[in-house]
C-alpha cells in the first residue's frame, strides 16, 4: 500500500523533490514549515554609549543643516579643493581688467576722441555698475562653490549640492547600499595638487553619485570605504576624522 504522500501533485507550477524512500522504494516528501513573525508594537530601543551620545551631539551643534538621525555623527567632512577657485577669481579678475582698460582706451588715452571725454562721467557710472556686477560674480560663484560639501557618517554618505544662490539640495545614501566607491585623478594638475574626483554607486538602481575636487581623494575613499565595510560587517564605524 503506498503511503499518503508518494505522490504529491504540482503546488504553483513547482514540482517538489522526494526527501527520501521508504523500504518498498517509494518517495516521500517533505511539507513546507512556514514561520509567521509578529512586529513588536513598541519595539525595543537600542542603547546608545555616552560616547556616541556625545559625538552625535558635538556633530548637531557643528553642522546644524544636517539632518542626523539619533546615534548619527560626521566622521569625515571633505571640502572642494580651493584651485577650483583659481578659474573664478581667473574669469573675475579679467572681466575687471577688460572694463579698466576699455575705459582707458576710450576716454583717458591721449589718443582719445573729445566727443568721449564729455561723456566720461556717465562712462563712468557704466565702469563702476560692471566693476560692481563682476566683483558680485565672483564672490556668488565663490560662494556657491565652497558651499559644495560631502559628508561621511557611521550611517550614512550625505552630499549637499549647490549650483547657485537659489538653488541648493540634499543627497543621502545608506552605507548598506553603495556598492562601488573609487576615485579619480586625470591630468597633469590633479595630481600634481593632490586632488580629484570621487564615485559612489549603489546597489540596485545603480545610481552614480559624484563629488569632483576633493583635496586627498585616495585618503578620503580609504576612510569610506572602511566605514562600509564596518557597516555592512556590524562593526563600530569609526571615530571623526579632524584633518
Amino acid at each position: 500500500m503506498e503511503p499518503n504522500n508518494a505522490h504529491q501533485p504540482e503546488q504553483g507550477g513547482y514540482t517538489p523533490q522526494p526527501v527520501a524512500y521508504d523500504k518498498d522504494g517509494n518517495p516521500l516528501y517533505s511539507r513546507p514549515q512556514f514561520v509567521h513573525l509578529s512586529r513588536a508594537v513598541e519595539p525595543v530601543e537600542q542603547p546608545i554609549s555616552p560616547e556616541v551620545v556625545k559625538l552625535h551631539d558635538d556633530a548637531r551643534r557643528k553642522y546644524p543643516r544636517l539632518n542626523l538621525s539619533k546615534g548619527e555623527y560626521i566622521i569625515s567632512a571633505v571640502k572642494r579643493h580651493p584651485i577650483g577657485l583659481l578659474k573664478i577669481w581667473s574669469v573675475g579678475l579679467a572681466l575687471i581688467v577688460a572694463f579698466m582698460a576699455m575705459y582707458y582706451v576710450m576716454f583717458a588715452a591721449p589718443t582719445a576722441s573729445s566727443d568721449l571725454q564729455e561723456l566720461s562721467g556717465i562712462a563712468m557710472a557704466v565702469l563702476a555698475f560692471m566693476l560692481m556686477l563682476a566683483a558680485g560674480g565672483t564672490m556668488a560663484a565663490t560662494h556657491v562653490y565652497n558651499s559644495n560639501r560631502f559628508y561621511l557618517t557611521n550611517e550614512s554618505v550625505i552630499q549637499e549640492i549647490q549650483t547657485s544662490l537659489f538653488s541648493r539640495h540634499e543627497q543621502t545614501v545608506s552605507l548598506s547600499n553603495i556598492e562601488d566607491a573609487s576615485y579619480k585623478q586625470g591630468g597633469v594638475l590633479p595630481v600634481l595638487f593632490n586632488y580629484g574626483m570621487i564615485r559612489l554607486s549603489t546597489e540596485g538602481d545603480e545610481t552614480t553619485y559624484r563629488f569632483s575636487y576633493v583635496s586627498n581623494p585616495k585618503k578620503q575613499i580609504a576612510i569610506l570605504n572602511n566605514a562600509v565595510e564596518a557597516f555592512k560587517n556590524g562593526r563600530p564605524v569609526g571615530l571623526p576624522n579632524d584633518d
